[in-house]
């Protein structure tokens, strides 16, 4: 196993989207109201006393949409003046950053992934549930000129949706520094849709793009577990995560913080996770926090989702957006 050093914090469970794979307009959640999550300090805390000391060091702020937490500016000002802090990285469905992201990289934010499952209108409000495509380009035009790099571009692969537009998908890098990654359909989320498409699988969508622009390997800077490919003479890359195909469960560098504070070590399965909200708030020392952290550590690579007989057998009390991604 790799030396976990990388922690993805979901700092709010709501989101503007009503996406297919993630939170479908017929799911019943039930919000976090703002006193159930971790404020601010609470997470600065957890990172400075308990996380940093541990080697964990890079560190993604997703959701829900982290762009509808207030105030969002001020805590990566924050995270990323905390000392030993390495990286910091956010991922937005891309509505309000033609707003945000001049803030956003003046508070020290330089990395970015905004999921955009479709060049066509049409496709991205059946996948999203919202008519946006228009202010989630834009979002992304005011990014790129804003200075993110890497600017990264999520594309989750749903059959029979927007399967046909890999290449087209692809073709993004050819004259622009951006990173297109494909992603597998997961069965978080939106099970009944999962059982009725299935999934994509990732070499098939390389056999594609191979066949029609050529393939080599490529190199972006991250700390995700995408296979890295290039289109020869592109500007860009294409990353692939295969979770469904290919476990990559023995390079998982990771661990899910959610915007409530259970920390997860596995996103395809429910075992193992601990409360730090709770116990933070009741004053536990900061050790006895770490020493909780150090031991789910331990055991990490027994719950992976490889060891699916410890799982969740396929049935996930929490959505992606309840996690974190």
């Amino acid at each position: 196993m790799p030396t976990v050093n990388y922690l993805r914090i979901s700092l709010i469970d709501r989101c503007n989207f009503r996406c297919q794979y993630c939170m479908p307009d017929e799911a019943e959640l039930a919000w976090l109201q703002a006193p159930e999550r971790l404020t601010d300090e609470e997470i600065l805390t957890l990172v400075r006393e308990v996380f940093l000391p541990l080697g964990i060091d890079c560190f993604r702020l997703t959701g829900g949409e982290p762009l509808l937490r207030p105030g969002l500016e001020h805590l990566i000002r924050a995270l990323c003046s905390l000392p030993g802090v390495r990286d910091v990285a956010l991922t937005t469905n891309g509505f309000n950053l033609s707003q945000k992201a001049q803030l956003l990289y003046e508070a020290g934010l330089r990395r970015i992934n905004i999921s955009f499952d479709s060049l066509n209108p049409e496709t991205f409000r059946l996948i999203t549930g919202r008519d946006r495509w228009q202010q989630v380009w834009a979002g992304i035009q005011v990014a790129h000129q804003v200075g993110f790099d890497p600017l990264k571009l999520n594309v989750v692969v749903i059959p029979g949706l927007n399967e046909s537009e890999v290449e087209e998908l692809a073709a993004l890098t050819l004259e622009r520094q951006w990173h297109v990654r494909f992603i597998e359909f997961m069965p978080i989320g939106n099970a009944a849709l999962f059982q009725q498409t299935g999934w994509v699988e990732s070499e098939v969508l390389r056999q594609r793009i191979r066949a029609r622009f050529g393939l080599e390997p490529g190199f972006v800077a991250g700390n995700g577990p995408a296979d890295v490919f290039r289109i020869p003479g592109a500007k860009g890359t294409l990353g692939f995560i295969s979770q469904m195909s290919e476990c990559f469960c023995d390079r998982c560098n990771r661990m899910r913080l959610s915007s409530d504070g259970w920390l997860r070590p596995c996103l395809l399965n429910e075992s193992g996770q601990i409360n730090l909200r709770d116990p933070l708030r009741a004053g536990i020392p900061a050790e006895r926090l770490r020493q909780q952290v150090r031991e789910l550590l331990d055991i990490k690579p027994d719950i992976n989702f490889k060891g699916r007989d410890t799982g969740s057998q396929g049935s996930y009390r929490r959505t992606m957006s309840q996690i974190g991604g």
